[in-house]
């Protein structure tokens, strides 16, 4: 994960489509301190792809872990890359921030230990935000920032290329495009220092609705903040073609991540299931280049899904 070739990072650029990120890199954003991420991306089918720790939040131990079922083993994050080494053929994951012990330098240092002894790499830390970056009151909006920014020293020192922060929603305001894109610019501005690209996906129905992204990312303007394409997320609002739609505006403007699901379930236990073709051939049309995490999100035994998930994913990507 070093440093992409200025014509390699064109050529992609060439490639992408009019609605992406392509003015974040005019000589205005440049002049004013935005560069370029620099991260190399592998080419091969199975090296792009990643294991979220979400779907095994059953298993992992850690404090105020509502999800873990105490018939299943457990395990420390620090044991999880071993594990998806192991039972997935998989050198690269996606642990959630809420998996980690702690982040102070000791336990980050064993993960760190942990992660080298399994030729593992961390390609993104999802991470959530309680206060909003909409809220009307600026303290909140600022409370969120720090998160993002700590967040994002975390990723520099676990290497990992990009972080993603959940855009919470609060009670005073409906989703607000102005104060989010404030909020986030700030966040961006400090990411860029650290070279780790900040995500924003299309996850919660209202605070997270992907055209609301959408306009939040494109309100920016930044080049390390992008996209995260969702395969599913979506698809809760009953309406197929709304879920291709968002996934199409997502791509367009995503860069290293992106969550590979086949269907998603609601609070009510409906499953909506979505084309995996059609899904990566979108992400095809628009040259995306960054890594496919899986996250399977249904009620089951995570470890058969995730295999499946990843059969599927290495033969749409061959």
């Amino acid at each position: 994960m070093n440093s992409l070739t200025r014509r390699g990072f064109i050529e992609k650029l060439t490639t992408i489509t009019a609605g992406s990120f392509l003015a974040a890199n005019t000589p205005a954003a440049l002049a004013a301190g935005q560069s370029t991420p620099h991260v190399t991306f592998p080419s091969a089918p199975r090296d792009r792809i990643a294991v979220a720790s979400y779907p095994f939040r059953a298993y992992i131990n850690v404090a105020n872990n509502r999800s873990r079922d105490p018939k299943l083993p457990g395990m420390d994050l620090t044991q999880f890359p071993s594990e998806v080494v192991t039972k997935f053929g998989v050198h690269n994951i996606e642990p959630l921030a809420q998996h980690f012990l702690n982040t102070d330098s000791a336990y980050l240092d064993t993960f760190r230990k942990a992660l080298q002894d399994a030729n593992v790499h961390v390609v993104d830390i999802p991470t959530h935000v309680r206060q909003s970056f909409y809220d009307t009151d600026p303290a909140n909006r600022q409370k969120a920032i720090a998160v993002s920014k700590t967040w994002i020293d975390v990723a520099v020192e676990v290497g990992s290329p990009s972080i993603r922060p959940h855009v919470a929603a609060t009670s005073n305001s409906a989703p607000n495009v102005e104060r989010a894109a404030d909020s986030l610019r700030e966040v961006a501005d400090y990411a860029a220092q650290k070279n780790i690209v900040v995500t924003l996906e299309n996850d919660d129905p209202i605070s997270e609705e992907a055209f609301f992204i959408v306009k939040v990312i494109d309100a920016v303007h930044h080049p390390y903040l992008r996209a995260l394409p969702d395969f599913a997320n979506s698809a809760l609002t009953g309406d197929p073609d709304f879920n291709y739609r968002a996934v199409q505006a997502m791509f367009e403007r995503a860069y290293c991540i992106s969550h590979v699901k086949d269907g998603e379930v609601d609070d009510h236990g409906k499953q909506f299931n979505v084309d995996l073709k059609r899904t990566f051939d979108i992400a095809k049309s628009t040259s995306y280049r960054g890594y496919f995490s899986m996250e399977f999100d249904a009620p089951g035994d995570p470890y058969p899904a995730t295999k499946k998930l990843i059969e599927q994913t290495l033969h749409y990507l061959s």
